[in-house]
């Protein structure tokens, strides 16, 4: 992506982070290769600028961001499960799938398609016996690294190979 889609983008360690908004919402946080910070041009997205430094300087940071209402109905019970998971903690695409009477392959298609990563921590979903699982609709790649980073930077010890 283009930074001109873009109302303002974060640099962080090996990753950046692109911010679209309205004037009133969120409307999506993307996974970008590492680029150069793109000032905020609205206040929202200053704000969202403010929030995810805080987040990326300390993992206790709490999100307050206004967010745009997406995805279909079973995705949102999805993000609403992860957004559930606890700080330093983690659970299984499986045991989100029982939860929700589902099935794991479906609920790692709704991870990928969260438009708010870190806010809703999608990176807290793993597979089942410790594996990294995919990430943003990715088995390999930069995004596990982007995964395996948010995981030890939350204090999770994480696996040395995706599954």
């Amino acid at each position: 992506m283009t930074p001109a889609l873009f109302q303002a983008i974060v640099a962080a360690p090996g990753f950046s982070l692109g911010i679209t908004c309205d004037e009133d919402e969120i409307t999506g946080i993307e996974f970008l290769e590492p680029c150069p910070a793109l000032a905020p041009t609205t206040a929202l997205a200053a704000e969202a600028v403010r929030q995810l430094e805080a987040y990326l300087a300390d993992p206790d940071f709490v999100f307050g961001l206004p967010l745009k209402p997406a995805g279909t109905a079973f995705q949102r019970r999805v993000w609403t499960q992860i957004a559930a998971i606890p700080l330093g903690r983690t659970d299984t695409y499986g045991q989100l799938a029982r939860n929700l009477n589902s099935a794991p392959r479906a609920v790692g298609q709704a991870c990928g398609a969260n438009p708010y990563p870190l806010v809703v921590p999608c990176h807290r979903v793993v597979a089942t016996g410790g594996g990294l699982g995919g990430f943003n609709r990715q088995g390999g790649g930069f995004l596990l690294d982007v995964k395996r980073w948010l995981l030890t930077h939350e204090g999770i010890a994480t696996a040395a190979t995706p599954t």
